[in-house]
């Protein structure tokens, strides 16, 4: 039987990142079948490290990850820090680099530099392209309830983490009248995060209307801005026609007056939403971007998972331990893993660094 890999479960450092990949139950399931896991200690990770340390995991400190072994499998959810530079692990996160997004081509040039590799969750798909692990649900159901608080007034900032009981005792504190303004619209509704999307707005009382491909293919703008509020779920991975744009929003007779992008493609040309540049925050977790009337007010938070760090990290960490088993182990550092969803991963890396390569000479005099 060949060796299993090594994984480090990175500290986050955005300080608002409190999810973990992996959580205790399922790293238990991982050493169990011969895997090494090493978890750095963090300050903020929902899941104490002691329960880290019961399922059988060692540890290590919170940013040592540049130390471990070459062929160990650096693994988190968000950005990597500046340094060091030059990155010679496998690491497994989610990127954002592949799409035109802004640093994209500083971090890949970073793998370059050290010889690593990005293994994108995002592109760790099953035969039908489908995702086989995110945090899709989690990141609808708290972008359609951060709109229907914000809508009536209760929105409390900044943001903090909480859990499912908490939250939905807020969405279910006010009554449907008091929110105003027109229907509640979920776009992508029959994907993971249009599904939790729309059970929120369930949980608060709302009846959502629910577009998805049939209604995005020729899409009416016009009954779009008629809805007061929007909780946009669409992910592309290619240009298409926008469903908003600038002049949009000034259009006679709009309605909408909360609009939460739960895809947070700003600055990519694969937005469907081109209407901001820069996504807001837990500090400010709302921009007004028209004054209206009425006045238009956007929601575009990349991390809306993390406001429910425990749950989104068992539904994300349940699809993903399975998949880490099928990653090559030590001294098959330059072989393709042999699972399908890993190879397509790294394949998509590879065809990233080349395009940037390419681009990068083509600008050279």
């Amino acid at each position: 039987m060949p060796s299993l890999p090594g994984l480090w479960l990175r500290h986050e450092t955005r300080p608002t990142e409190s999810r973990t990949p992996l959580v205790p139950a399922d790293a238990a399931q991982l050493v169990a079948r011969g895997v090494r896991i090493t978890v750095e200690e963090s300050p903020q990770r929902a899941v104490e490290l002691g329960e880290y340390v019961r399922a059988g995991c060692e540890t290590a400190p919170a940013g040592s990850w540049p130390t471990a072994p070459g062929d160990t499998y650096v693994l988190g959810l968000k950005e990597l820090p500046d340094e060091p530079y030059a990155l010679r692990h496998r690491h497994i996160f989610f990127g954002h680099a592949y799409k035109g997004q802004p640093g994209a081509r500083a971090l890949l040039g970073r793998f370059t530099a050290g010889g690593g590799a990005l293994l994108d969750l995002e592109y760790l798909t099953d035969d039908d392209g489908r995702r086989v692990a995110a945090f899709g649900y989690w990141a609808g159901y708290v972008g359609a309830a951060l709109a229907v608080l914000h809508r009536r007034g209760t929105l409390k900032t900044p943001l903090r983490t909480m859990d499912r009981v908490e939250l939905d005792g807020l969405l279910r504190a006010g009554l449907p009248e008091e929110s105003g303004g027109g229907e509640a619209l979920v776009i992508g509704a029959l994907g993971r995060s249009g599904r939790g999307a729309c059970d929120a707005l369930e949980t608060a009382g709302l009846t959502p209307v629910r577009w998805d491909l049939a209604e995005t293919r020729d899409l009416d703008r016009a009954a779009l801005l008629r809805h007061g509020l929007l909780v946009n779920t669409v992910l592309v991975t290619r240009p298409v026609t926008p469903f908003l744009t600038p002049a949009d929003l000034d259009a006679p007779g709009r309605r909408l007056s909360v609009l939460s992008d739960v895809t947070c493609d700003a600055g990519s040309e694969c937005n469907v939403l081109p209407v901001y540049d820069s996504v807001t925050s837990w500090e400010r977790p709302v921009r007004r971007l028209r004054g209206g009337p009425p006045p238009l007010d956007l929601i575009a938070i990349d991390n809306l998972p993390s406001l429910l760090p425990a749950e989104a990290s068992r539904g994300f960490s349940a699809d993903l331990w399975p998949q880490l088993l099928n990653l090559p182990g030590p001294g098959a550092w330059g072989r393709a893993p042999d699972c399908p969803a890993w190879s397509r991963t790294l394949r998509r890396f590879t065809e990233a660094v080349l395009a940037a390569r390419v681009e990068e000479e083509s600008r050279e005099p």
